[in-house]
């Protein structure tokens, strides 16, 4: 587990300066590089920002060392609260300033009721057998943040509402991400406002089945959210042969 981190540092402080660069020299613990060079710069600068997650301790130093967004998976506010405060004060000390992020799965419906139901339809054929067994699987991970997941609900279905429309159902038989926020979309959006007040930005979602999910939040959760619409980079175009196409010309070249 630690061992991993480490690697993962060396290779994000290789990774930072080649793209900020273009060029790095690095000799570590796990990877050595010498004169390495990017060949073209990159469209996003200096570098397409990192979003990273990790719970241990040694995952949050080497995310407060090098990532711009922090991923904390779904935890109830005061936990994510307490997080946010913790990865704050190491970046700090590293002289940087990082910005959060939530995973979380979504059962939105018309009605508080609706959304309900949904969620517990999930895990209608899903029986104690199955539930014993992958949370067998997952007792045996070294995941902090897994081990987190795990303790929200403990294998059991007795209480699975871990804070107000927050369940954490999912979590009984799927690794990683396992909380869904619950409800109608006025309660989702004030969930989601609750977690923005502490310092949240982005919510990366999904949902069950994943296409019908996902046209669900967009027509009836949206609509209560205050969403913004960046102004998108323009993209460039590389030929196999490594030329740069202008945008302007690519409807002349697919003619």
């Amino acid at each position: 587990h630690r061992e991993r981190y480490e690697l993962t540092d060396e290779f994000l402080t290789i990774w930072r300066n080649l793209l900020e660069n273009r060029e790095a020299d690095f000799t570590g613990k796990y990877l050595n590089v010498k004169g390495s060079k990017l060949l073209y710069p990159t469209v996003q600068q200096p570098y397409p920002p990192l979003y990273f997650g990790g719970s241990s301790e040694i995952g949050q130093k080497v995310a407060a060392k090098h990532v711009d967004v922090y991923l904390t998976w779904g935890e109830p506010p005061e936990k994510v609260k307490e997080k946010i405060s913790h990865v704050k004060k190491l970046a700090s000390a590293q002289g940087r300033t990082v910005r959060f992020g939530i995973r979380l799965h979504v059962i939105v419906r018309e009605t508080e009721k609706a959304a309900w139901d949904a969620a517990n339809d999930l895990i209608r054929y899903v029986d104690d057998e199955l539930i014993q067994a992958s949370q067998k699987i997952f007792s045996r991970f070294d995941s902090v943040g897994q081990q987190r997941m795990t303790s929200l609900h403990n294998g059991s279905r007795d209480h699975l509402e871990i804070s107000p429309n927050l369940w954490a159902g999912v979590g009984l038989v799927r690794g990683g991400a396992g909380t869904a926020l619950v409800g109608s979309p006025e309660i989702v959006a004030e969930r989601m406002k609750e977690y923005a007040e502490l310092g949240i930005e982005t919510f990366i979602l999904s949902g069950y089945p994943h296409l019908e999910e996902a046209y669900r939040t967009a027509e009836l959760l949206f609509p209560y959210l205050p969403l913004e619409q960046p102004d998108a980079p323009a993209s460039n175009i590389i030929s196999p042969f490594g030329e740069i196409v202008a945008n302007d010309a690519l409807p002349k070249v697919l003619k």
